[in-house]
């Protein structure tokens, strides 16, 4: 498999639209309420950098990094494509955003995300990258349909004995 190409992108580009549709129907058609995917015009908001994900000319997939203060970012509305499942698109957009979080300077990454079978390829691959599981966050409230995890980017040594 080729890697992606990641480009900072607009989220209300019409070349978007057809995936984050996709996206925010399957989410909310498994967790009703308690999905929290943002839509375009909250992917533009300040403080939210989307980035997209290319292969050959055809969109592969998109990510979102939310600055939350703190020192903290929030990985938003994570997809890939579904003929690009798979294909390692879900491992580039995740190493992206964490390169990116560590250049940025952020000592930790939170993601909120559901419970259901289908996110479990996400939630395996969150483990692989580190991310444990932790209380809700920010404004977010327990429930059946979500759990949350973060990511500590803060370095951490032994102490040298001397």
């Amino acid at each position: 498999m080729t890697l992606p190409v990641l480009r900072v992108d607009d989220p209300a580009a019409p070349h978007v639209a057809d995936l984050l549709a996709f996206h925010l129907k399957e989410l909310r058609g498994e967790m009703a309420e308690f999905a929290f995917a943002l839509d375009a015009t909250g992917l533009s908001q300040p403080g939210v950098t989307f980035w997209t994900a290319w292969v050959g000319g055809a969109l592969a997939g998109f990510v979102a990094l939310k600055e939350i203060g703190n020192g903290s970012g929030e990985l938003k509305s994570m997809r890939a494509a579904p003929e690009m499942r798979g294909k390692g698109i879900g491992r580039a957009l995740l190493d992206h955003v964490i390169a990116e979080a560590r250049q940025r300077g952020l000592s930790r990454i939170n993601l909120e995300t559901g419970t259901a079978a289908l996110h479990h390829p996400a939630v395996s691959l969150y483990r692989s990258a580190g991310f444990v599981d932790c209380g809700p966050f920010g404004t977010y409230r327990p429930s059946p349909y979500n759990q949350f995890m973060t990511l500590s980017l803060e370095e951490t040594s032994c102490p040298r004995s001397s």
